[in-house]
C-alpha cells in the first residue's frame, strides 16, 4: 500500500484545470479518444485482448496517477511492486521562463494521467488530415500494462533562472565527485527526469515517447540522456528476488516495509510542498562482463557475499537468512569477506543507513572494441541523496565488485508528491 499522509496544506493560487493546463486541450491532450479494452473504457475487450488479460492480468492493472483530495501520496512507480521494463530520460530545460516550466509540468502531468489509464494523450488520426497526432499509436491495443510514470525535478529547476530557490528541496544539488565515476559527459545531469516502468516494453517506450515530443512541442526541454532496462534488478514487497546481469540475486535486503520507507524514503523536512516527496538517484553501470563470467563461481561468490544458485549469505542457507559478519572460518578470516559487496552495502556496517533500490538491467548491444555493452540502471530513492553517496564511497574504495563495474552515468533529481485531481506535478512552485 502506499504511504498515504493527511496533511493541511494551504490553497495555492494554482491555475484552474482549465488554465492551468494552458492550451493542453488545444495541442490534443484534452481530446483523448477512449481505446476499446482500456482501463476505463466502457467497450468490451476484443478475444485477443482476452487472451492476454488471461495470460498476464497485470496488462491491465491500472495504478492511480492522483492522489486523493484530502491525501498527499508519493507518486507511482517508486513503493509500487516493481514492472518488467523501464524507459528512463533525462531533459535539458531550453528555457529561462518559469511561465514554460509550469506549462510543461501542467502538461505532462494531463498526458500522464490519460497514459496511466490506457488511453492515448491525443487523437492518433486528427480530423484534419494534414495535423500531426499528438499520440503516436503504438500503445493503443497494449492495455495500461500496469503503467507507472515518475517525474522528477534537477538542481537547476531550483537555481537563478526560474525564481523558485526559496522553494528548493532542503538536500537538493548535484552529487559530490564519487571514487567508482567513470562518467560520460552524455550520461550525466538533466533538469528533469521521467521514469515509465510497465509489463510491457512498449507501453513504457510510447509513454516517454509521447512526452518527450509534448517537451519539444512546447519548446521548453530537450533530451538529454536516455536509457531503456528490462528484467527488474530489484524486489518489491511479496515478488521474488530477481537476478542481475552477472547472474546474482539482485535486491534480497531492499527495503520492504512501511516503516523503512516513513524513516529512509520520504522527505519529511524543508518546504511544505516538498513533504512526502523523495530524492531519485539514477546511475548507469556498465558491466565488464566477459571479465566476470572468466572468475571461478568461488571467487563470484566471494565478491558478492552470497551463493550464486540460492541467493543465500556465505554463513546461511536460505536466501533471506540474516547475514553472520562475525562469524569466521578455520583460518580466522571472516566467512563472508570485508570487502564483498552485500557486507560493504549493509546496513549493519553503515550506521543503519537504508536506501531503496528500483533498477533495471540494460544492454546496449556491443561496444567498439566487441565486448557486450550491458549493465545496470540503477535507481534508488531516499530522504536525503548523502545516503547514496556515504554508500558509495565505501562502494568506490573497498568494494571487491568495482573491478567488474564501471558508473559511466549519473543524475539527481527530487520527485514531488503525486498530484491532486485537477491540479499538476509541482503546481505549489508557481504561487
Amino acid at each position: 500500500m502506499t504511504k498515504r499522509q493527511d496533511r493541511q496544506h494551504k490553497e495555492a493560487p494554482a491555475l484552474t484545470r482549465r488554465g492551468l493546463f494552458l492550451g493542453a486541450a488545444a495541442g490534443g491532450l484534452g481530446a483523448a479518444l477512449p481505446g476499446a479494452g482500456h482501463a476505463g473504457s466502457a467497450e468490451p475487450m476484443t478475444p485477443a485482448e482476452a487472451m492476454s488479460d488471461a495470460a498476464n492480468p497485470a496488462m491491465h492493472l491500472e495504478y492511480p496517477f492522483y492522489s486523493a483530495a484530502d491525501e498527499t501520496a508519493p507518486q507511482a512507480g517508486i513503493e509500487t511492486p516493481p514492472q518488467r521494463y523501464t524507459m528512463f530520460m533525462s531533459f535539458d530545460l531550453t528555457t529561462r521562463d518559469p511561465r514554460d516550466l509550469q506549462v510543461l509540468l501542467a502538461r505532462w502531468s494531463a498526458a500522464i494521467g490519460l497514459l496511466m489509464k490506457g488511453r492515448p494523450v491525443g487523437q492518433v488520426e486528427p480530423e484534419r488530415t494534414a495535423a500531426v497526432g499528438l499520440d503516436t499509436g503504438e500503445a493503443l491495443d497494449l492495455g495500461t500494462a500496469a503503467l507507472t510514470v515518475t517525474l522528477g525535478l534537477g538542481p537547476r529547476v531550483f537555481g537563478p533562472d526560474f525564481g523558485l530557490a526559496d522553494k528548493r528541496p532542503s538536500h537538493l544539488r548535484e552529487l559530490e565527485t564519487l571514487p567508482s565515476d567513470a562518467l560520460r559527459p552524455g550520461l550525466r545531469g538533466g533538469d528533469l527526469s521521467l521514469q515509465a516502468c510497465a509489463e510491457d516494453p512498449q507501453v513504457a517506450y510510447h509513454a516517454i515517447r509521447d512526452l518527450a515530443r509534448i517537451a519539444k512541442r512546447t519548446g521548453a526541454a530537450a533530451t538529454r540522456w536516455t536509457q531503456m532496462g528490462f528484467g527488474r534488478a530489484s524486489a518489491g514487497k511479496g515478488q521474488e528476488t530477481p537476478r542481475n546481469l552477472f547472474g546474482f540475486r539482485d535486491g534480497t535486503r531492499n527495503i520492504r516495509e512501511a516503516q523503512d520507507f516513513n524513516q529512509h524514503v520520504w522527505v519529511e523536512n524543508g518546504p511544505d510542498w516538498s513533504h512526502g516527496g523523495t530524492y531519485q538517484v539514477v546511475r548507469k553501470i556498465e558491466m565488464h562482463i566477459e571479465n566476470w563470467d572468466n572468475a571461478q563461481v568461488s571467487v563470484q561468490n566471494a565478491v558478492f557475499g552470497r551463493h550464486k544458485v540460492t541467493g543465500a549469505p556465505l554463513t546461511g542457507q536460505h536466501e533471506f537468512d540474516a547475514p553472520d559478519f562475525a562469524r569466521r572460518d578455520a583460518a580466522g578470516s571472516p566467512v563472508i569477506p570485508v570487502d564483498s559487496h552485500m557486507r560493504q552495502m549493509a546496513h549493519e556496517e553503515n550506521d543503519g543507513v537504508k536506501i531503496l533500490r528500483r533498477s533495471y538491467n540494460y544492454t546496449d548491444g556491443l561496444n567498439a572494441v566487441g565486448r557486450l555493452d550491458a549493465g545496470l540502471l540503477f535507481v534508488s530513492y531516499q530522504n536525503d541523496p548523502a545516503h547514496f553517496e556515504r554508500l558509495q564511497r565505501r562502494l568506490g574504495t573497498s568494494d571487491a565488485l568495482g573491478e567488474y563495474v564501471s558508473h559511466i552515468g549519473s543524475g539527481v533529481f527530487f520527485v514531488p508528491p503525486a498530484p491532486k485531481e485537477g491540479s499538476y506535478i509541482g503546481a505549489e512552485l508557481f504561487g
